[in-house]
């Protein structure tokens, strides 16, 4: 195949990573003890992949969602050798704000900036397809700003703190987490971000959400008494879901970016079903080696897992400075994001 030209690529470079959760992970088992539940523990590892988790309440930790961000921010920071001032595009993936409004970024900025500066934050919200599309829109922005230096990018995600006590369908799979990029324009080498492929079909918005607080229902003592705040699971899932879109999704970025399956040296998918990405690698016939997981260390941790999931790729030397890397995340809406870049 012929691969994308170079005046198509753009050329951003991944300049650091950073990652926090909180607290000291919870076992399946603990898990049990913890959140007053019980679920099925074997198909939970076997099936999702699930050995444990981090989640902050069930530790008595104060934090949420902007803590995440600011903590994996920091690190991100520091892994990068820059000072926070010379960040000027600062967006945050996420569908578990911390308030409404103002956005979470904002908040972000002004802890890690601490005053008024000439960057430009805000949030994205595509439920777990939010970081690959933050991503792709600082890609782009970063590359269209002369005076742009540096972007940092934050996937976070603080489901549990929307769930309601007893909740055994959401806390054996959602957990809180938060992985960060520093983007800088790439002067040198081979690193260059080569495109992206989003799918979107919003009559699928009422499958799983958190359907309360907003414009059309706000927080009442008769929604509260009805216990439909939080988050909510309205229908099943279709159970072939992404293993129809995900490989749909790829064939698609590839034949954009002039790429075939084998060239890609890494996939990374949202990280909430195992057995569902190595069906995906099957479907495109390549070695299951390819893939990376982090569900068994962190759970299903939403807008942050390809982040996450990356980041530890880079800590274990999995992911080197030159290799091609494919993203795939999906949520509900629905919602998916893909991306294609060279490390």
């Amino acid at each position: 195949m012929n691969n994308k030209s170079a005046q198509d690529m753009i050329p951003i470079e991944i300049l650091s990573t950073g990652l926090y959760v909180p607290g000291s992970a919870i076992t399946n088992s603990e898990l049990k003890q913890l959140a007053g539940i019980e679920f099925d523990q074997a198909k939970i590892e076997s099936k999702l992949g699930i050995y444990q988790r981090h989640i902050a309440h069930l530790r008595n930790i104060t934090e949420t969602t902007a803590d995440f961000a600011t903590k994996a921010a920091l690190n991100a920071i520091k892994n990068a050798g820059i000072e926070p001032q010379e960040i000027g595009l600062l967006i945050v993936a996420t569908d578990t704000p911390e308030f409404i409004t103002p956005a979470t970024a904002i908040l972000v900025q002004g802890r890690i900036q601490k005053g008024e500066f000439g960057t430009m934050a805000f949030d994205i919200a595509a439920s777990c397809a939010s970081f690959s599309m933050a991503f792709d829109t600082a890609a782009s922005l970063l590359a269209s700003h002369s005076t742009m230096q540096y972007a940092l990018v934050i996937g976070v995600y603080n489901m549990p703190a929307f769930m309601r006590p007893g909740d055994a369908f959401g806390y054996p799979i959602f957990a809180d987490g938060a992985g960060a990029f520093i983007l800088k324009k790439a002067s040198h080498g081979k690193a260059c971000y080569l495109g992206s492929h989003m799918v979107t079909d919003g009559t699928q918005w009422d499958y799983i959400g958190i359907y309360a607080g907003g414009s059309k229902n706000p927080i009442t003592h008769e929604l509260l008494d009805s216990q439909k705040q939080g988050l909510l699971n309205l229908q099943t899932l279709p159970g072939d879901r992404n293993v129809r879109l995900w490989p749909m999704v790829v064939s698609q970025l590839l034949e954009k970016t002039g790429y075939s399956a084998d060239q890609i040296d890494h996939y990374i998918f949202t990280q909430i079903n195992r057995s569902v990405i190595l069906k995906v690698m099957d479907a495109l016939n390549q070695p299951y080696h390819k893939a990376h997981f982090v569900m068994d260390k962190y759970g299903y941790t939403g807008s942050a897992c390809l982040p996450m999931a990356f980041n530890d790729a880079i800590i274990d030397k999995k992911i080197k400075k030159g290799d091609k890397v494919l993203f795939v995340a999906s949520g509900a809406g629905l919602s998916v994001g893909s991306n294609l870049f060279i490390y």
